[in-house]
């Protein structure tokens, strides 16, 4: 079991997909620009089997700000998004009203 005091370290935010683009050493992977209402960022995500360039453009998702940078098939990734999945796919998780960029999930 994780403590609230463990929870309160991940910081979650509201961000937007800016910029989209199929992985070049993976076909499940894109390779996003986000904006975090401070910055730009690029993230690696496997959603490429789930999700079209065009259903993600412009999209405002929820996003790991604070997550250790990794190096994904030779793209860097600074953040994830979060995503819930099941038998019939993969949905990525979104406020459902018009918020800041930048706002922090509670």
């Amino acid at each position: 079991m994780a403590t609230i005091e463990e929870f309160k370290k991940i910081e979650l935010i509201v961000a937007q997909i800016k910029e989209v683009r199929e992985h070049p050493n993976a076909d499940r992977l894109y390779v996003l620009h986000v904006d975090t209402g401070k910055d730009l960022r690029q993230i690696v995500a496997g959603i490429r089997k789930a999700y079209t360039p065009e259903q993600l453009l412009g999209r405002r998702v929820i996003l790991v700000a604070n997550l250790e940078p990794a190096v994904i098939r030779g793209e860097a990734s600074n953040g994830m998004l979060l995503a819930a999945s099941d038998e019939n796919g993969m949905a990525l998780l979104a406020p459902d009203k018009d918020i800041a960029l930048g706002s922090p999930v509670k």
